[in-house]
C-alpha cells in the first residue's frame, strides 16, 4: 500500500488524501477526504504527487469522500484521464457526487469536441465537407422558414382576427421610416462620388455629359437597391436576430409555444411583410437621394445645370431602368427577413450564441442579396429588360 498526502494539510479534519490498494483484479486508487475548493490545493498537491509514482492503477474507488464540489470534480476528473481510468471503473460513489461527477464529464467531452473542431483546419477535406453539410441545413431551414410563414400568413388572412396588423405596422416604422435618413445620407453621398469619378474618367474623351446616362442607369438598375438591402440586412437584419435571438435565451418562444400561439404567426409574419413593404419604399428614397447628390457634383465638378441634369437624365433612362431595382427589392426584403428570423431562432442560451448567430446573420444576408442581384442582373440581360 502506497500513501499520499499533502504534508501542509495532513494534519487537518478531512484533508483530501490518495490511497493506492492492491485488490485481486488490480490496484485501485481510494480517494478519501473533503474534495472541494477549500482544499483544492492541497488535492492538486496530492494528484501532481501521484503521477510521479510508477504504479498504474485499474480503477477508483471513491466511498471515502466525505464532501465534494465542483472543483473537486474537475479534479478526479483530471485524475481519472491522467491515470487511465475511466468512468466505468470508478466505485463506490454516492449518488449526488456521481450527478457532479456526470455533469463534470459530460463538460469535458463538449470542450475535448469543440478543441478538435477547431483544430480540424488541418483537415481540409473533412472541413469541406462540413461547411457543405452546414451550407445544406441553412437552405434547409430557410425552406422551412418560408413554409412556415406562407402557412402563417393565409392562416392570418383567413381569420383576420389573427393577423398582426400592429406588429407590422411598428416594424414597417422601425425598418423603413426610421431608416430614412441613413440610407438617404448614404446614397446621396454614394451618388456623389459616382459622379465625380465618372466625369472624371469622361472628361479625358470629352464625353462628360454622359456621365448623366452612367449616374442614371448605375444608380437605378443596381447600386441603390443593393446599397440601401445592405443597409437594411445590418440595420434591420441585425436587430430581427438580436430580438428573437433575446427572446428564445428568455424562453419566451416557449412561452408562446405553451400558450397554443404560433412564434412564426407572431413574430416572423409580421417582420418579413414590413420588410417586404418597406424595402421598396427605402429603395426609392435612396434611388432619388443619389441623384440628387449626383446632380449636385455634376453642377459644381463639372458645370452642369441641374435643367440640364434632369431633361438629359429623363433621355437616358426609361421606366424599365427604374422597375429593374424595384422588382429586385421584395426579393432581397424576403430573403433578409428569412434569414435575420431563422438565426434569431437558432440561438442557443448563451450570449456569444447570441453574438455569433447576429454576425453570421449579417454576412449571409449580404452575401445572398449580392448573389440574387447578380442572378437578376443577368436575367433582365438576358432577357433584354
Amino acid at each position: 500500500m502506497v500513501v499520499l498526502i499533502d504534508q501542509d494539510v495532513s494534519g487537518q479534519s478531512n484533508a483530501p488524501s490518495l490511497t493506492v490498494e492492491s485488490r485481486a483484479d488490480g490496484a485501485y486508487l481510494l480517494l478519501a477526504g473533503s474534495w472541494t475548493i477549500n482544499f483544492a490545493r492541497s488535492a492538486d498537491i496530492v494528484i501532481s504527487s501521484f503521477l510521479d509514482d510508477p504504479v498504474r492503477p485499474t480503477g477508483m474507488d471513491l466511498g471515502g469522500v466525505t464532501e465534494l464540489d465542483t472543483a473537486g470534480a474537475w479534479l478526479i476528473e483530471k485524475l481519472g484521464r491522467t491515470s487511465g481510468c475511466d468512468r466505468n471503473t470508478v466505485v463506490n460513489v454516492a449518488p449526488l457526487h456521481q450527478i457532479l461527477l456526470d455533469a463534470i464529464l459530460q463538460a469535458g467531452v463538449q470542450q475535448t469536441a469543440e478543441y478538435k473542431q477547431q483544430t480540424r483546419w488541418t483537415d481540409f477535406p473533412e472541413e469541406v465537407g462540413r461547411n457543405i453539410v452546414d451550407v445544406i441545413y441553412d437552405i434547409r431551414l430557410l425552406f422551412d422558414l418560408l413554409g412556415a410563414t406562407v402557412v402563417g400568413l393565409f392562416s392570418s388572412l383567413l381569420q383576420i382576427s389573427k393577423f398582426r396588423g400592429i406588429s407590422m405596422i411598428h416594424q414597417i416604422d422601425r425598418t423603413g421610416l426610421q431608416a430614412v435618413p441613413i440610407i438617404a445620407l448614404m446614397s446621396f453621398l454614394i451618388g456623389g462620388i459616382v459622379a465625380q469619378q465618372g466625369a472624371f474618367q469622361l472628361r479625358t474623351f470629352g464625353a462628360e455629359i454622359f456621365v448623366i446616362d452612367l449616374v442614371g442607369v448605375l444608380l437605378l438598375r443596381e447600386i441603390g437597391v443593393l446599397l440601401t438591402a445592405i443597409m437594411v440586412a445590418g440595420r434591420s437584419g441585425s436587430a430581427f436576430t438580436a430580438e428573437l435571438g433575446s427572446m428564445k435565451m428568455r424562453e419566451e418562444i416557449d412561452a408562446l409555444k405553451v400558450g397554443g400561439l404560433s412564434p412564426v404567426e407572431v413574430l416572423v409574419v409580421p417582420r418579413v411583410l414590413a420588410l417586404v413593404i418597406s424595402l421598396p419604399l427605402t429603395t426609392i428614397v435612396s434611388n432619388f437621394s443619389g441623384l440628387a447628390g449626383a446632380c449636385l457634383v455634376a453642377w459644381v465638378y463639372s458645370g452642369i445645370e441641374p435643367e440640364a441634369f434632369v431633361a438629359y437624365l429623363r433621355e437616358a433612362i426609361a421606366l424599365n431602368t427604374f422597375l429593374v431595382g424595384i422588382i429586385k427589392a421584395p426579393f432581397m426584403a424576403l430573403i433578409i427577413a428569412l434569414v435575420a428570423c431563422s438565426e434569431g431562432l437558432q440561438v442557443s442560451g448563451s450570449a456569444e450564441s447570441l453574438g455569433r448567430r447576429t454576425t453570421a446573420s449579417v454576412v449571409k444576408s449580404i452575401f445572398l442579396v449580392i448573389v440574387v442581384d447578380g442572378i437578376f442582373a443577368v436575367f433582365f440581360g438576358l432577357v433584354g429588360f
